[in-house]
């Protein structure tokens, strides 16, 4: 208990918590949109349930896994050499999860692009829901390594890690409906989150092949095209607004 008293006296202890919040809010953001855009497909009255569990999910196993950091920590040692790279278990779950980020973002985009037949309505639902649980499970779990290891290194003190995932995932679970909706109203969007999640997969996948990428220039580069995309919908809606009114006058 004192040593909780003397973490909460220390001003070094909230400078921490504070930065290291902020990036597992950022890394955050990744988890956000791919469930968004899963939980989107599902019928409408099981979308807030699978944001719920998908985000739940990444609480558990963020928990989980800070629980067995020691463990964690080995990840990053070699275990397998080929064409003179090693590559450590994390290298290959970065691989993993990047292969699986760049064909789930490909297939989402050929269905916006050229929509197939969906099949029955009752079959989507039984069928539907298990498997965006378990690709949100699979997402979660790449990304619950990266954000434990960010955390790890960014300081040793135990709370402050559980306090900083608990507040991440508070962030997320509270931001989560209003993206999905803003994703869902909003068709241009979709496709430039889902280039978002292409880009997430190439990093990945260079990660896991030990080209790390800072990723400052990835997020600048995400916020620069919200910004570009935000413009054009006031565009959008500027030449709306005028149309109307051309339609309304005498």
């Amino acid at each position: 208990m004192q040593y909780l008293f003397d973490l909460a006296a220390s001003p070094g202890a909230w400078a921490a918590l504070a930065t290291l919040t902020a990036m597992e809010v950022v890394l955050g953001i990744d988890n956000l949109i791919f469930i968004s855009i899963l939980t989107n497909r599902l019928p409408e009255h099981q979308r807030a349930l699978g944001r719920r569990v998908g985000i739940g999910l990444a609480l558990i196993l963020r928990l989980a896994l800070l629980g067995s950091v020691a463990y964690i920590a080995r990840l990053t040692e070699p275990i397998v050499t080929l064409f003179d790279h090693a590559f450590s278990w994390r290298d290959l779950i970065m691989l993993a999860g990047g292969v699986f980020l760049l064909w789930k973002a490909t297939i989402e985009i050929h269905h916006r692009v050229d929509p197939t037949v969906e099949p029955s309505a009752a079959a989507q639902a039984a069928a539907g829901f298990a498997v965006t649980v378990a690709q949100i499970l699979v997402f979660d779990l790449v990304f619950s390594i990266d954000s434990i290891l960010t955390a790890v290194g960014m300081t040793t003190h135990f709370p402050i890690m559980v306090v900083a995932v608990l507040i991440a995932v508070a962030v997320m679970m509270f931001a989560a409906t209003p993206v999905a909706d803003f994703i869902h109203a909003n068709p241009t969007v979709v496709m430039l989150a889902l280039g978002f999640l292409l880009m997430i997969g190439m990093l990945l996948l260079a990660d896991g092949f030990g080209v790390h990428v800072p990723k400052g220039y990835v997020y600048a580069a995400m916020a620069f095209s919200a910004l570009v995309e935000a413009l054009n919908m006031l565009a959008r809606r500027a030449r709306q607004a005028r149309a109307r009114g051309t339609a309304a006058a005498p």
